[in-house]
């Protein structure tokens, strides 16, 4: 796409919040992960997420969202970090700010009734970098085992 192209697209800001829960608070625990797939079929491991709707903090839509698309519900511990980027779509172009928090398991059942996701599946932590599809999540789950440490 030209510069001139990018220039005449409207801008659009928005904002999803998502996170890691986890089943224990030592490197023997597990982590929900969700399985997309991508435009070519291809299945991609990811922290589930989804949009903040209007009135809710993050802290709640990531709440909501990783109990929506894994089954399980869980309380935020601490912020995992925030990622964003840019993309075109639907004749914008879109600045997203995606904010992740790590969460305690409390209640519920491993799911993938969510018609967005295709897989759910507990992963143990000394997993996670190598199933994580993106960089950038990748990034931020390095965190965890202090993370965890310091809720113990």
């Amino acid at each position: 796409m030209s510069p001139s192209m990018r220039r005449n697209l409207r801008r659009v800001e928005e904002t999803s919040a998502g996170g890691l829960v986890v089943d224990g608070n030592d490197m023997a625990a597990r982590a929900a992960l969700i399985g997309r797939l991508d435009r070519r079929g291809r299945l991609r491991w990811s922290l589930p997420k989804g949009h903040v709707e209007a009135g809710e903090t993050a802290e709640a839509a990531a709440i909501r969202e990783v109990a929506e698309e894994t089954g399980i519900t869980g309380r935020v511990l601490a912020p995992l970090g925030t990622i964003d980027f840019w993309f075109v779509a639907e004749g914008r172009r879109v600045h997203k700010t995606v904010h992740h928090f790590l969460l305690m398991a409390q209640s519920g059942e491993l799911s993938d009734e969510d018609v967005e996701v295709e897989q759910v599946e507990w992963v143990p932590l000394t997993q996670l970098a190598e199933r994580l599809a993106y960089d950038d999540e990748r990034r931020l789950v390095q965190a965890v085992p202090t993370l965890l440490a310091d809720t113990a």
